[in-house]
């Protein structure tokens, strides 16, 4: 008998311990492959999420005050990609390296008019701007009457005094190759989830 047959006196090993070891290591390969299910999970819904906002609903992240007090710097809100944007409606479009978000003032071939006091007219109809708090006509630097180029959209910020827009040659009109979408849901702050007009 050499000593590793040996056994020291109370080191025995009942059938009792030997099988609630086996459960022991059982049940942690259970979490363990649990666990991993849970984590490939995870990153394909991540992957699919990834994809989906970028091909079709991108997310967006505002960062500053040109749209208060629709959208405050800080908000996220998510754009339905494509062209089709309408007067009235939140547009997200590239600039140089950023991505803005301004309303749709008039469509190419409208005829916009701004007067001293901040109205809008487009083809000499007032429109109506419940979103404004205050009307002004802010940084605008180009000839008025201005006529929309074909294909472009003249955009303006909701807070006029601090918004660089369509009325200033800065920026100037939006080509539809700009667009990114048409923005439609905030979805932070929660406190101000919604959808957005």
């Amino acid at each position: 008998m050499n000593d590793e047959d040996t056994v020291m006196p109370g080191t025995e090993i009942t059938l009792g311990q030997l099988e609630e070891e086996l459960r022991r290591v059982k049940a942690r390969r259970r979490v363990f492959r649990m666990l991993g299910w849970v984590i490939a999970l995870l990153l394909v819904m991540c992957a699919l999420l990834i994809l989906t906002s970028g091909l079709f609903l991108p997310v967006l992240r505002i960062g500053g005050d040109a749209m208060t007090p629709t959208l405050q710097a800080g908000d996220m809100v998510l754009a339905h990609k494509g062209t089709d944007v309408s007067e009235g409606e939140l547009a997200a479009f590239y600039y140089h390296n950023s991505i803005l978000v301004k309303r749709v003032i008039g469509l190419g071939g409208r005829r916009i008019e701004l007067d001293a006091a901040g109205n809008v007219l487009v083809d000499g109809m007032a429109i109506p701007e419940p979103y404004l708090e205050q009307k002004t006509l802010g940084p605008c630097n180009i000839a008025l009457p201005f006529t929309v180029p074909g294909n472009s959209l003249f955009v303006m910020g909701d807070n006029r005094a601090v918004s660089v827009d369509s009325r200033n040659t800065a920026l100037g009109c939006v080509s539809a190759e700009q667009l990114v979408g048409k923005v439609f849901f905030r979805i932070w702050p929660l406190s101000r989830f919604g959808p957005l007009s």
